[in-house]
């Protein structure tokens, strides 16, 4: 797990604070998994909102070190998933998040503290 991982995470997190995505988790998931280093989960109010925060990531996020190897659950926008290997970001509505609860299935992994990086500071 990169210094470089984890500052691409914390970019992402930035870009989802500007958006006001809401209830941000940053999960260093490499210890416990091999799937990626870092599963950064948040949600929107509404499939507008989710797909808009998808926008926003995709438009910004550089693709120089992590490029984008897949999109999943944009066209019905309850669960949108952007793969860049080390990293995966989880984008819900509220209930799917509820639902599924990734918190709980990943409850071994370490939780990052993000909340230093909110845009309010």
């Amino acid at each position: 797990m990169s210094f470089e991982t984890k500052e691409f995470a914390f970019k992402a997190v930035r870009l989802l604070n500007e958006k006001k995505a809401e209830d941000l988790t940053l999960l260093k998931i490499g210890k416990v998994s091999i799937i990626a280093d870092y599963f950064l989960i948040c949600n929107g109010s509404t499939v507008i909102q989710t797909k808009m925060l998808c926008d926003h990531l995709l438009e910004n996020l550089p693709e120089d070190d992590f490029q984008l190897l897949r999109v999943e659950g944009y066209r019905q926008g309850r669960w949108i998933l952007l793969d860049f290997g080390a990293l995966i970001i989880h984008i819900f509505v509220p209930e799917e998040r509820e639902f599924y609860n990734l918190e709980r299935l990943w409850g071994n992994a370490h939780k990052v503290d993000v909340g230093f990086l909110s845009t309010s500071l």
